[in-house]
């Protein structure tokens, strides 16, 4: 704005015709919106008292010449105007201040100095100043003074947009939102305005949600706070965001997403991957890749290439089955339909009615071998049953060792008498195998147009055989405590069934009569077993007898057979004590997790004399039969267990029926073989 020394009614006019002067009243009635700036005119150099005239101005150009400023009653001389605004410089960045003053000028950014000309000139002083300001809200202060003479104030400050000095990219839009029209099918956008002054416009980006952003608005930049788009009508879910771009071609972060659900009114892809195959009693079955959006398939079917195509039915598989015409071509057509019932497009397939389609391999082979043959089970693959009844079969294919190789499989010879191809089982005898080995069996399914199926999973045999296992080497029989521990080392032998330990009597001729020995397997040892009854000292001879899976077996009087005689370790007691009890019964239990015993007393008339029980134990260190509680069992005590015992030992016991004076009624002596079968 240019003021000269004019009247009062030239300074009203040259005030409303400048635009300079936006408003101009009272100080303390004026408000101006940012970023216009707040003039305040004093008439004095020190910014002191009350304004003389608070008035709204758009930009700082003054030219006074050598009076007072229009519009106001100021000395020519020793006034002062101080010009300020608050502004949001959204992200800030890299500002140039453009001062020019006649007489003295300071310029402030937040109360921080940043330009100095303060003195009394005869000609312009010009001041350029560089420097970054941050983001948010910041104020800018001009103070102005005219000392003496020529008056003239102009300042500017402007965003450096130069890509090599700009390196601030503006601030995420805000306020986004997102209307979508059903009827026209467009998403209408908008935004707040960004706040940076090197704001060069925006741009508008769209994705769903498991994919990537793709700009839509376009190459040019958006000026405008709107933008309507048309998404794809596919009933999906979009993702919307805003961002700002500056002048230095830095783009902003993206705004806080919106969505926008489109209507759906597009089908899904064709299938891909569409075959046919022509099989089971001529049937046609269709096979395709599964399309995103589908909610089912239409399956149609033409004698001809141009239709008129008939639909066969729908599925939502990816698989369809339909009767087929032999050895005549039939032309096939699949499309998707979502779940709004918009249909996609056609996949197209024609079969040739030839059928070239082998069976599935038939599943769950097992078997079984004896002696003499093996015998061999199967479940037929599903739906088989069509191919069986028009003349299908079943091949049943061995291989030597214990892996399945097609190049050395012969194919077996079924035992007709035994064989059974039925529809949903197999089975088979197999007479000619090989004995005393390892043989693999495989199975296929034939249609009976002679498409073979693959192998089925293999399985491996141990044929049988009437060999005898060998000797058991490494025999032990080792006395205990409990009976006779005999152990011996696993037999090399691949069938072996079990392991039989036979005792004998050496006889006075020097031969041996053999019996199978009352044994007790060991829980933790599958090569050793505990034998015998109570040790009492006898000497027995003992082999070992493998017996595989086929009933084989030597006898203990064979060749080569290992006889270990031994002798009984004898616990015994050296007191004899006669059984005596006359009152009732009693029984005792080995096996019991501790020995026990349980007695009844059922003479009426003795046991009403009976005060207490009393259970003694044979303790060979002291060579006596010692109490195993304080004082007496109570009278009505009808069992009792040794807590005390461990395994591994024979115990002896004495149960006694004592009356008050200290006399026995009853006495009952037994013997416990707690054994550990380890």
């Amino acid at each position: 704005m240019t003021r000269s020394r004019l009247s009062a009614l030239a300074v009203t006019a040259a005030l409303a015709a400048s635009g300079g002067l936006i408003t101009a009243a009272p100080a303390s009635a004026v408000t101006c919106t940012s970023p216009v700036w707040t003039a305040q005119y004093y008439a004095n150099t020190s910014f002191s008292g009350t304004p003389k005239l608070t008035a709204c101005d758009s930009a700082i150009a003054e030219n006074m010449g050598s009076g007072d400023p229009a519009g106001v009653t100021l000395p020519n001389d020793n006034f002062s105007i101080r010009w300020s605004l608050t502004r949001d410089f959204g992200s800030g960045g890299p500002f140039r201040l453009n001062a020019a003053t006649q007489d003295g000028m300071r310029v402030y950014v937040d109360g921080v100095r940043k330009i100095d000309m303060w003195s009394n000139v005869s000609t312009t002083a010009r001041r350029t100043v560089d420097l970054t300001i941050p983001a948010g809200r910041h104020t800018i202060r001009v103070d102005y003074v005219a000392w003496t003479g020529y008056a003239y104030a102009a300042f500017t400050y402007a965003p450096r947009t130069e890509a090599t000095v700009d390196t601030v990219k503006p601030l995420a839009p805000t306020g986004l939102s997102a209307t979508y029209d059903t009827t026209t099918a467009k998403t209408t956008l908008r935004w707040a305005a960004n706040k940076e002054m090197d704001l060069a416009g925006y741009r508008v980006y769209r994705r769903l949600s498991a994919t990537s952003w793709a700009k839509v608005s376009g190459t040019s930049l958006l000026t405008a706070r709107s933008y309507v788009d048309a998404p794809p009508a596919t009933g999906q879910t979009y993702l919307y965001e805003v961002r700002a771009v500056d002048k230095a071609g830095r783009e902003s972060t993206g705004s806080l997403d919106v969505t926008a659900t489109s209507v759906d009114r597009t089908g899904p892809a064709a299938p891909a991957g569409l075959t046919v195959s022509t099989g089971d009693a001529w049937f046609d079955t269709l096979n395709w890749t599964g399309v995103a959006d589908a909610a089912k398939y239409e399956v149609y079917a033409s004698s001809a290439a141009a239709g008129p195509f008939q639909l066969r039915g729908t599925t939502t598989t990816t698989s369809y089955r339909t009767s087929g015409v032999p050895n005549t071509p039939t032309y096939y057509r699949v499309r998707a339909l979502d779940a709004a019932g918009n249909p996609g497009a056609y996949a197209t397939v024609a079969s040739d009615g030839v059928d070239r389609m082998a069976p599935q391999p038939p599943t769950g082979l097992n078997g079984f071998a004896e002696v003499d043959y093996v015998h061999v089970a199967w479940t037929a693959p599903e739906r088989f049953y069509e191919d069986y009844d028009n003349g299908g079969t079943f091949r049943v294919y061995r291989s030597p060792g214990k892996t399945f190789d097609p190049a050395t499989a012969t194919p077996v010879v079924c035992d007709d008498e035994h064989s059974d191809f039925s529809s949903s089982r197999g089975h088979c005898r197999d007479l000619d195998a090989p004995t005393h080995t390892y043989v693999t069996y495989a199975v296929t399914a034939v249609d009976p147009y002679g498409n073979e199926s693959a192998y089925s999973a293999p399985l491996v045999v141990r044929t049988g055989d009437k060999v005898a296992p060998g000797p058991v080497t490494g025999v032990k029989v080792t006395p205990r405590g409990d009976g006779m521990l005999v152990s011996w080392a696993a037999s090399p032998e691949d069938d072996i069934e079990d392991y039989v330990v036979w005792a004998g009597v050496r006889q006075a001729d020097g031969t041996v009569t053999w019996a199978p020995e009352r044994c007790w397997d060991s829980s933790a040892n599958p090569l050793a077993i505990l034998c015998g009854d109570l040790p009492d000292g006898e000497t027995r001879v003992y082999a070992v007898i493998a017996h595989d899976r086929w009933g084989n077996k030597l006898h203990p009087t064979a060749p080569g057979v290992t006889v270990v005689e031994a002798t009984e370790l004898d616990v015994r007691p050296s007191v004899t004590v006669t059984r005596d009890w006359t009152i009732g019964t009693v029984s005792h239990n080995p096996t019991d997790a501790r020995p026990s015993v349980y007695w009844q007393c059922t003479d009426t008339a003795r046991c009403a004399t009976v005060t207490g029980y009393r259970v003694s134990r044979w303790n060979p260190a002291t060579q006596a039969y010692e109490p195993q509680h304080e004082g007496l069992l109570p009278a009505d005590t009808r069992t009792w267990m040794d807590m005390t015992g461990t395994k591994g030992n024979t115990y002896f016991y004495t149960l006694e029926a004592v009356t008050a004076d200290g006399g026995v009624v009853g006495t009952y002596p037994w013997y416990t073989i707690f054994q550990d079968r380890v």
